[in-house]
């Protein structure tokens, strides 16, 4: 679905946007160091406990050996009643309502937009602009920038001077 938004358009010209309204999806799941700048996305075709499960032990295993804070809003599938969450691995749930907590919400934020005022033909151009888009616009520096959060600068510099 065509995301409008505003543009540049002389004055009493009103702006004419090719729209298009389908229902066809896919999903990125991500998380993203505010601290120095690493990524881990995967695109699923859904979201679901299952398929959260499955992301986070994928997670595990990007940087074994390091230890990974996730930062988990109150969306339905990130519920951790019936899943393992392997030993790497910290989850933090945020309150309800407060997304600018969530560091990802930052880069789903950009992300989104890019996206305004875009059409694409079928869902592979909407996978393929996403693949581009994640590789190209998704450095680490960027990642940095876009997430920046003195909070979470200062209790990760204050943990590792204890």
């Amino acid at each position: 679905m065509t995301h409008i938004e505003k543009c540049l358009t002389a004055k009493g010209i009103k702006p004419i946007v090719t729209y298009q309204h389908a229902f066809k999806n896919t999903y990125l799941y991500g998380s993203f160091s505010p601290i120095n700048g690493d990524s881990f996305i995967w695109e699923i075709e859904g979201v679901d406990t299952q398929l959260f499960e499955a992301y986070l032990n994928a997670f595990s295993h990007h940087k074994p050996n390091e230890l990974k804070v996730i930062i988990i809003d109150n969306a339905g599938f990130h519920s951790t009643k019936n899943i393992e969450v392997l030993a790497n691995i910290i989850l933090i749930n945020i309150p309800p309502y407060s997304p600018e907590l969530n560091p990802s919400e930052k880069i789903w934020g950009y992300l989104k937009q890019k996206y305004k005022n875009k059409l694409f033909k079928t869902i592979e151009d909407v996978k393929e602009w996403l693949h581009r888009t994640v590789q190209t616009e998704f450095t680490e520096s960027r990642i940095k920038t876009i997430t920046h959060s003195e909070f979470y600068n200062t209790a990760f510099t204050n943990h590792l001077n204890v």
